[in-house]
């Protein structure tokens, strides 16, 4: 490693971002557009939380990189980029707040209904009757699905809502099932929360079998990956109103205009705002700065999800 290693950051003012910007670096800021003239120079590279996909292409042309720290949980958009020799980190733990925040917030606001509620303040009408019950968290059975790290975070923010918990991961452990038992699980859940990332085996596993097993009634939660869910089964069982769904994420996305998932029946969405929340700057910026320290010392990285360890 060199004496002072060039680092590309996306924020425009580091130092404040991160509380200061660690010895040894020398920084340039980018976040999609125009590049620098350091590009044979980077070494750690911060592509931005929400850039483009020439954040992503310009790794291709980085012949000095060494590590690339992402912000997101999700990292495939990253990997296929990579080159030999590249490591690549991903921001686990940043989001767990964020997200897990947002599907409690989801499966409320699908229970309570409160879209109807906001039609009705556009609308300023108050409604005539209270013959309609909402369904109540309570006494209900959330599945949560690809249980890790944001799952924990789930069941602590559930804890108190008096609801029973399922627990389900690729690899059984002591209170979580395997994912083999999900025929047996998915009939006694009245909520079914996706957290899973998106690999080859997760893409559409929740397809017209899946979404055949869940009860009448039953709310799917998608705050995972769009490519988990076969869209247009979804629609089907949607079509039929025998189940729910609440999505921050969808595939295609972004979903574009016309779509008919924005119209189908006992749907809510939410356009993949899953970690914008006041929660994710300070943790990201602690996350960054301790890599870059990390690094600059030879210490080993954290969050390592491809190439070689450092």
């Amino acid at each position: 490693m060199a004496d002072v290693v060039k680092a590309w950051l996306p924020w425009e003012d580091p130092g404040a971002f991160l509380g200061g910007v660690p010895e040894g670096y020398d920084v340039d800021f980018y976040s999609g557009g125009e590049r620098p003239k350091s590009l044979d120079e980077v070494e750690f590279y911060v592509p931005s939380y929400m850039g483009g996909g020439d954040v992503f292409d310009v790794l291709r042309d980085m012949p000095a990189l060494k590590v690339v720290q992402l912000q997101t949980a999700g990292f495939e958009h990253a990997q296929s980029r990579l080159a030999d020799g590249v490591t690549l980190c991903n921001a686990r733990g940043v989001h767990d707040a964020s997200t897990a925040e947002l599907a409690v917030g989801l499966i409320l606001a699908s229970f309570r209904n409160l879209p109807r509620a906001v039609r009705d303040q556009e609308q300023q009408a108050w409604p005539g009757s209270y013959d309609e019950v909402d369904d109540s968290l309570a006494d209900r059975t959330v599945l949560i699905l690809g249980y890790g790290a944001i799952g924990e975070a789930l069941e602590r923010r559930l804890t108190g809502f008096e609801c029973d918990l399922i627990r389900v991961a690729r690899r059984p452990r002591d209170g979580v099932h395997p994912i083999s038992e999900l025929p047996e699980l998915l009939p006694r859940a009245d909520v079914v929360v996706l957290l899973t990332p998106a690999t080859p085996e997760t893409k559409r596993m929740v397809d017209a079998k899946f979404l055949a097993g869940m009860k009448d009634g039953a709310l799917l939660v998608n705050v995972a990956r769009g490519v988990v869910v076969d869209t247009d089964a979804l629609l089907t069982e949607l079509g039929t109103r025998r189940i729910r769904a609440a999505l921050d994420v969808t595939d295609p996305e972004p979903l574009p205009a016309g779509h008919p998932l924005w119209s189908a029946p006992n749907v809510l969405i939410n356009p993949h705002r899953g970690g914008a929340s006041t929660a994710f700057a300070p943790r990201v910026a602690r996350l960054v700065r301790a890599q870059l320290e990390r690094y600059a010392s030879g210490e080993p990285l954290i969050n390592v999800v491809a190439g070689p360890p450092r």
